[in-house]
């Protein structure tokens, strides 16, 4: 995919002194003694905060002297800092990060929006009081999206790969994504109303006291409209899931929305912050954090879940305490510098994928070769999960498997199996499987797409799995015919300049390029080993190397796939004066290792090799006697085959080329061409059981050409 990716431009951050700041002293949370103990994590001063899929993010002093932007990845249960990052300078002087007043002291704090996936927003002033929105998408990248310059900046919601945020200077509302692998214009401009985003879905007022629309960003269009039961316009949105958090101001009516239930419920007013199932407030009064219960469908009385003391700024969300929506828990500052996780107590609700961004964009990804790309997809779950995402071939082996543990899902592969290699090129499918942490629920979902750059499949010269034709006509042009897996050949390359009498042996990679080379013994029994292109035919002159000479003693050269057990194509060959067949191995650098008598096959009027028939990853040989049966011969990986099974008894004799073609129809199973003495062109369908389904004529006028191979 490479340039075609349309990534976005990713903004290096210099990381002046990273040494000097501690980061190999991760600090590590104590474990909660019980449910309701909070877990603490110590600073050296806390300058805003806040919390999302298990990231928690905030703004600290470090043993450089400097403030800098943190974050932690916290346990599910909120009892262990599991890895401790930064995500860019934060101090007050010169370019810096917006902020605001607060209590922890005269240089205001930095509000900062955490997005779920480790991903975190901030205003970025240039020193005059213009600010322009960032995001930090890990330690040393920022989006390279651009975003207008503007005073009064505010996010007002963030989830996923989506974000909302105003400015006071314009008068506007922002909606946009980050796309760090793919374009997808979702930019929106728009007056300031209350906002909230879950996954794609934006949520603003409608027309008419309560009512709120969601808008897909993905659709571009409204895709739910709800009556929440608010006397008022909406004031403020906060959208969780199925809880839609509703008010009509600071000290007006509020309640939450079910969206499954279909029902309102009451909670208290004021400033909160809301879970799933639960939102919470600051009493500040008591000093206290105060939850309030609402899971079951009814607020419950709300009960003290920390202290936290009154300080001096009226709202002090993202300051001092932030609530993790996507089914986490409580982190507050106290007076003395402790970050703590307090445990919301409330069931999560099962979990569920909020939103996906799949690298299904290129049906032909391709990985391992020129315009090399990984394949790269993110997702966002509801909750902490551990998941699993796998490949597999179109046999349901697997390919890849690649494990995590997050809130949001980040695949990166890289194109190679489990054992470091490259996979078998073609079709492939993809799951992804995730399972909660905490609560209940597991969430799939699946895809294909198409892979090319590996291992080039069985007489496969073009680079994508399905194998290939070669014919060599009266006028000698060597002409490779393709498919794109619909049965029949849909298109072909040819190079010219070949005299009569050569014989060409699609083989594999022979050198670790993952291109298959094309052997072909010249008239004067010369074999040449020419190098792979994974596109187009072959003339005499391209780059080539001899593998020796005396070539034309043998009156079979066939390519059966791997008899060895390396994985690589080999090499088998009869004598025509004796009928013995020898197999000359891959070595993997270039060349045929010594032969090594394996049989010895007079009878045969023809001898194909047709790569894997019965599923077990080895090659294997077919045979036909001079009494039309056919026989087969299946590869151990032992440089040997097994004894010989029947395939027909009474098999079409009249057949003047048979060629064991590879996979021509899509099914990842090999399949069989033939040519009779009138021209026409036959496939017989591989079962991947080590049979044939009936012939079924796929051309006619091959009679044209002397040789198909």
């Amino acid at each position: 995919m490479g340039d075609s990716l349309n990534r976005h431009a990713r903004i290096a951050l210099t990381l002046v002194g990273l040494a000097a700041l501690g980061a190999g002293s991760l600090t590590t949370a104590g474990t909660a003694t019980a449910d309701t103990t909070p877990t603490p994590i110590a600073t050296d001063g806390v300058w805003g905060i806040d919390y999302a899929g298990g990231f928690l993010t905030s703004v600290e002093n470090t043993p450089s002297g400097y403030q800098w932007l943190v974050g932690r990845r916290i346990s599910a249960d909120g009892s262990t800092v599991l890895e401790k990052t930064y995500r860019g300078m934060a101090d007050s002087t010169g370019i810096h990060p917006q902020r605001v007043p607060c209590d922890a002291g005269p240089q205001g704090c930095v509000p900062t929006r955490s997005f779920g996936n480790t991903w975190v927003g901030a205003f970025m002033e240039d020193g005059t009081g213009r600010q322009t929105a960032q995001i930090h998408l890990g330690s040393n990248t920022l989006d390279g999206k651009s975003q207008p310059t503007v005073t009064g900046g505010r996010f007002v919601d963030a989830s996923g790969r989506y974000y909302v945020y105003q400015a006071s200077s314009t008068g506007k509302q922002y909606v946009d994504a980050v796309n760090p692998f793919r374009y997808e214009d979702v930019r929106l401009t728009r007056s300031i109303t209350a906002a909230s985003v879950w996954g794609s879905t934006l949520w603003t007022p409608g027309t008419g006291n309560g009512v709120v629309t969601g808008y897909g960003l993905e659709t571009k269009k409204t895709v739910a409209t709800v009556s929440t039961g608010a006397p008022c316009t909406v004031k403020e949105l906060q959208v969780v899931g199925r809880w839609v958090y509703w008010n009509c101001g600071p000290t007006g009516a509020a309640g939450v929305y079910d969206r499954t239930a279909k029902k309102n419920v009451k909670v208290p007013s004021g400033p909160a912050l809301v879970g799933d199932g639960y939102l919470v407030q600051h009493d500040r009064t008591a000093g206290k954090l105060m939850l309030t219960d609402f899971h079951t469908g009814t607020a419950a009385v709300a009960r003290a879940i920390a202290d936290l003391p009154a300080g001096h700024t009226t709202d002090q969300r993202r300051l001092t305490w932030s609530v993790d929506k996507f089914g986490g828990d409580i982190a507050y500052v106290g007076p003395d510098d402790v970050i703590r996780i307090a445990p919301s107590g409330v069931p999560t609700q099962s979990l569920t994928g909020v939103e996906s961004n799949p690298d299904d964009s290129d049906e032909n990804p391709r990985v391992g070769v020129s315009g090399s790309t990984t394949w790269d997809s993110l997702w966002q779950l509801s909750k902490p999960a551990n998941w699993t995402f796998t490949v597999k071939d179109t046999h349901g082996r697997t390919d890849r498997t690649i494990k995590g543990s997050a809130a949001s899902v980040a695949v990166d592969w890289d194109g190679t199996n489990d054992r470091g290699g490259y996979p078998l090129n073609g079709p492939k499918t993809w799951t992804l499987t995730a399972t909660a942490v905490e609560g209940s629920g597991t969430y799939t979902t699946s895809g294909k797409f198409g892979y090319t750059g590996g291992t080039q499949g069985f007489h496969d010269q073009n680079g994508f799995y399905y194998g290939e034709l070669a014919a060599l006509n009266s006028t000698g042009s060597l002409m490779l015919y393709a498919t794109t897996g619909v049965g029949k050949f849909t298109g072909h390359r040819s190079a010219s300049g070949w005299a009569a009498g050569t014989a060409a042996v699609p083989f594999g990679d022979m050198n670790g390029d993952r291109c298959a080379e094309m052997l072909v013994r010249m008239p004067n029994g010369e074999l040449r080993r020419y190098d792979g292109k994974c596109d187009g035919s072959y003339k005499p002159s391209d780059r080539h190397a001899s593998l020796g000479t005396g070539w034309n003693g043998y009156d079979v050269l066939t390519a059966p796939g791997d008899l060895t057990g390396d994985g690589l194509t080999d090499l088998l060959a009869r004598k025509s004066a004796t009928g013995d067949v020898y197999l000359f191995a891959n070595d993997g650098a270039g060349k045929l290792k010594a032969r090594v008598k394996i049989r010895t096959w007079s009878a045969y009027t023809k001898i194909v090799g047709a790569g894997d028939l019965n599923g077990d990853g080895f090659g294997d040989v077919l045979a036909l006697d001079k009494a039309g049966a056919l026989w087969r011969y299946d590869g151990t990986g032992t440089s040997q085959v097994k004894e010989r099974v029947m395939v027909a008894a009474h098999w079409n004799a009249s057949y003047n080329a048979v060629v064991g073609v590879g996979d021509i129809t899509g099914d990842g199973k090999n399949d069989l061409v033939m040519r009779d003495t009138a021209g026409n062109l036959y496939r017989q369908t591989g079962t991947g059981k080590g049979s044939f389904a009936a012939r079924v004529k796929i051309a006619t006028g091959w009679q044209r050409f002397r040789a198909l191979f």
